[in-house]
């Protein structure tokens, strides 16, 4: 899960062509998952299963490492901007 502050590189991943990575700093684990940094979380998953909805698909992961920095605030898209959570 992306942080506050990482709004170029979601629009860097979200692109549908070049590299996406390119000046994104990353790290892999052994299975091949990614792992950006400074994200406030990561999972390590893997597929699970594929369910048809309509005119989507709905992607099951199964779990098997978590790992979370409850100091970084995580990034909110919401209305077709970037936004902060408000504090409480």
């Amino acid at each position: 899960m992306l942080a506050e502050g990482h709004d170029e590189i979601c629009l860097s991943l979200a692109r549908t062509t070049a590299d996406r990575f390119a000046d994104v700093a990353w790290d892999s684990s052994a299975a091949g998952g990614v792992f950006v940094h400074g994200a406030t979380a990561w999972l390590d998953c893997s597929l699970y299963a594929e369910v048809p909805a309509g005119d989507h698909t709905l992607v099951l992961l199964e779990i098997h490492g978590l790992r979370a920095d409850p100091e970084a605030a995580p990034l909110v898209f919401h209305g077709s901007r970037f936004r902060r959570l408000a504090a409480i």
